[in-house]
């Protein structure tokens, strides 16, 4: 991780803020506050920040309509921010529902600090782990550019969030295999992942609503009682 990563913490609690504020400032991070969801959204849209770290209630604008607002934006860098969202909630429909629209991973309240810098890191690694690999994975269409972790279909560029992008990686690496649900965790999130296993689900039904269009082939099957496979289209 760079330390000129720019950090986005949209939390109205404010000790919660100052808290988190401190911590991923001696963390080497640059960091950015809010403690309302129109005004986080704002300056996610005009400063771009790596990451965002995204309070479920918030004032005038809650988390899940921050969230869903920076996915649909038409410009892909801010659509493809990495997000990670703080709840009370302990449900897992709750945490399900946050992944459905976008986020990348959850924590739940109360939380340690120092657990939420080391997830932030873990997920900006994986993403930056792709900015020295000089090549494009094709399939078709569909072409992963990893150096500048891009992803297009045909000329449309795809706003990939942060595990979309790992998980249709590790799909077209290993294309026309089947890939069971822990395999695809592993993989894509790491050995130390503590999601659910619905997670992975929820994430392949996003990633199927972006590249499998109207116009376009059917490209990740379900392989009933293993997991999930991505068919080939050459």
């Amino acid at each position: 991780m760079s330390d000129s990563n720019i950090i986005l913490i949209i939390e109205d609690e404010t000790s919660i803020s100052t808290w988190l504020e401190k911590y991923f400032n001696q963390a080497g991070f640059k960091v950015l506050t809010s403690g309302d969801g129109q005004q986080g959204l704002q300056i996610a849209q005009k400063l771009k920040p790596d990451l965002i770290i995204l309070d479920l209630n918030l004032p005038n604008l809650d988390g899940l309509e921050v969230c869903q607002q920076l996915r649909q934006h038409t410009n892909p860098q801010i659509a493809s921010v990495a997000i990670i969202m703080l709840t009370a909630r302990v449900e897992e429909i709750d945490r399900l529902q946050g992944l459905e629209i976008g986020a990348d991973d959850y924590v739940i309240k109360p939380f340690s600090p120092k657990e939420l810098v080391a997830r932030a890191k873990a997920l900006l690694r994986r993403i930056n782990g792709h900015l020295g690999t000089h090549h494009k994975l094709w399939d078709g269409e569909l072409c992963l550019d990893l150096a500048a972790h891009k992803a297009f279909l045909g000329e449309r560029t795809l706003a990939l969030t942060p595990h979309e992008f790992n998980l249709l990686k590790v799909l077209l690496e290993r294309r026309n295999q089947a890939l069971s649900r822990e395999q695809l965790i592993t993989l894509c999130f790491g050995y130390d992942y503590e999601g659910l296993d619905r997670t992975v689900d929820v994430h392949i039904r996003n990633l199927r609503q972006k590249i499998e269009t109207d116009n376009a082939p059917k490209r990740i099957e379900t392989v009933f009682g293993v997991g999930y496979r991505l068919v080939s289209q050459h």
